[in-house]
């Protein structure tokens, strides 16, 4: 009877496991939901930022419905969130600002003068020291923008679809900062 018992239990834990949709990447576990508002968003995917094979951050992609199109997540009015779980001491404020302009420049294609002040606004966020472990949570809102947090607490909101088109854009655009990043955040 305790044989049965434990076999029972064990079977319970192995299909508990399974079925959690958190996914360890990178030694990171990204949660298997965000809140957005009232709306719960579910793990699109995730994927490993690197440069000169150093590990930089674990960046996922949360959507109220998965999918696999870049074009559709850039241009729905829809919840959705970038996640970015820092990993290496090697990121610091300025080298975040100076890749967050590029990522911009790419995004954009360079015609950035029109989103200037909202790109200023976004980048003052990095302005505080970066550490191993911060966590930027991007949440867009349909009708008030970008909500800004690091490590939970509330930092700013920037507006408009036009800045989260531009903002998403940098990981899951034309030119993202890193394909093989933009396929695990597309769950490809």
């Amino acid at each position: 009877m305790m044989i049965k018992k434990i076999t029972l239990f064990a079977i319970a834990f192995v299909l508990i496991s399974f079925t959690s949709g958190d996914m360890e990447i990178g030694g990171i576990t990204m949660p298997d939901t965000l809140k957005a508002g009232d709306n719960n968003l579910t793990l699109n995917g995730a994927g490993i930022r690197t440069k000169f094979f150093i590990k930089l951050y674990v960046g996922g992609l949360y959507l109220q419905n998965k999918t696999t199109d870049d074009n559709k997540v850039l241009s729905e009015d829809k919840p959705m969130a970038i996640r970015l779980h820092i990993i290496s001491s090697m990121i610091t404020s300025e080298k975040m600002e100076d890749a967050t302009r590029e990522g911009f420049d790419n995004s954009l294609g360079k015609n950035v003068s029109s989103m200037s002040n909202e790109i200023e606004a976004f980048i003052d966020v990095f302005k505080a020291e970066i550490k191993d472990g911060d966590i930027f949570n991007m949440i867009y809102i349909p009708g008030k923008g970008v909500d800004i947090y690091k490590n939970d607490k509330y930092s700013k909101t920037i507006k408009g679809l036009a800045f989260k088109k531009a903002l998403f854009g940098i990981w899951i655009g034309k030119k993202p900062a890193q394909d093989s990043l933009k396929e695990g955040m597309l769950g490809k």
